[in-house]
């Protein structure tokens, strides 16, 4: 029996997840958590074998909630569900410990095969994150400004697009006004832009802006 932790913020997904993977009688549903805090108290107070986690959750960005799950839980497999597509978070996900990545719009069986896939000790990677790694891989893909950026960095333009104030933006990353204004400096450095206007016009542009939010 494969002990699953469902981390979103919406219930209905959660309830829908339950009645999708509650059919196969390997997997059980074993907790349900609404912010990336309680998911981390969670994990320290039982065991998961594995936990589906959205990218986007009320307190803390997604990011931030995978390597703190993998720094306290090294053998706990993550898989990363979320509205974001593929080659928005997808490298950055698997390259922060999650085993495999799947937007919220692909076929249920996906994520069905995806958790056999995973626990069978394999990453899964759909065709769409298939096909980026291959073409990053080989130099073959465009390079796109908001590809330079750090972690901290993109999360801070995404926020920036999505309408928070710098004060929402510091509470949300648990940093300070101060260091996300330093996150902000860099990130408008290195993408070129004189000001917040031009970033957020970017980010919207190229649908960095969360649907969910």
């Amino acid at each position: 029996m494969i002990s699953i932790l469902v981390v979103d913020d919406h219930a209905l997904i959660r309830k829908g997840l339950k009645m999708l993977l509650e059919d196969n009688p390997d997997f059980q549903i074993q907790g349900e958590a609404e912010t990336g805090l309680q998911a981390v108290s969670m994990m320290r107070e039982q065991h998961f074998d594995m936990v589906l986690l959205d990218m986007s959750l009320p307190d803390r960005h997604g990011m931030d909630v995978l390597k703190q799950l993998k720094a306290e839980n090294p053998d706990v497999k993550i898989i990363v569900l979320s509205m974001y597509p593929e080659d928005q978070y997808g490298v950055r996900a698997l390259k922060a410990g999650a085993v495999g990545y799947i937007n919220k719009q692909s076929a249920p069986e996906q994520l069905v095969n995806a958790i056999q896939q995973v626990i069978s000790g394999k990453k899964f990677i759909s065709t769409a994150l298939a096909e980026q790694l291959l073409s990053n891989l080989i130099g073959d893909s465009q390079e796109l400004l908001h590809q330079s950026l750090s972690n901290r960095e993109y999360q801070t333009l995404c926020l920036m697009a999505s309408g928070k104030s710098l004060t929402e933006i510091s509470e949300i990353m648990m940093l300070s006004p101060k260091t996300v204004s330093v996150y902000r400096a860099r990130m408008l450095e290195k993408m070129g832009f004189k000001n917040n206007a031009e970033a957020v016009h970017y980010a919207i542009a190229h649908n960095l802006v969360d649907a969910n939010k």
